[in-house]
């Protein structure tokens, strides 16, 4: 007899294991969900370290382009930022700026471009402003360019 009573009391444990998990599992997705949620403050916030930590190197990337694609001879560097704004484009991150590019008196493939002084001519129009999409993965230096639409001469 006492082998039936130990098999009863094992079965009723069991019959309350269930519900008991039942109600673990529920309670535990409800606070993943809860967990996850965002207010706009905290998103808004996200997106201003995304944009501090991963934007500079994309507008170091437009600038590449802009020189490799460029017919000059002489290299541009970023005069000022116009507008930016970070986007996401299918499954991936993406930058867009429209950014004021100017001449510099140091030809495209000198080494110290970023501290080159901008070409001061009032006979060449020597300013750019141009607008850029570029989709990245910064934390793998991966860089593509979408889109780029170059004005010259506007401020």
């Amino acid at each position: 007899m006492g082998g039936c009573l130990l098999a009863a009391l094992l079965c009723l444990q069991q019959r309350w294991v269930l519900p008991w998990a039942m109600l673990l599992l529920l309670i535990s997705s409800q606070l993943q969900v809860t967990h996850s949620w965002t207010s706009e403050d905290e998103r808004k916030n996200n997106d201003q370290k995304v944009m501090e930590s991963y934007f500079p190197a994309t507008v170091e990337y437009a600038l590449h382009i802009f020189n490799q694609k460029s017919k000059d001879m002489n290299a541009y560097r970023l005069a000022r930022i116009l507008n930016s704004w970070k986007e996401q484009v299918e499954s991936m991150m993406a930058f867009s700026m429209e950014l004021e590019l100017r001449r510099t008196r140091c030809g495209k493939l000198d080494d110290d471009i970023d501290n080159c002084p901008f070409q001061e001519t009032s006979e060449l129009n020597n300013t750019f402003t141009c607008f850029f999409t570029i989709s990245t993965e910064p934390w793998r230096t991966m860089f593509q360019l979408l889109n780029k639409t170059c004005l010259e001469g506007f401020h």
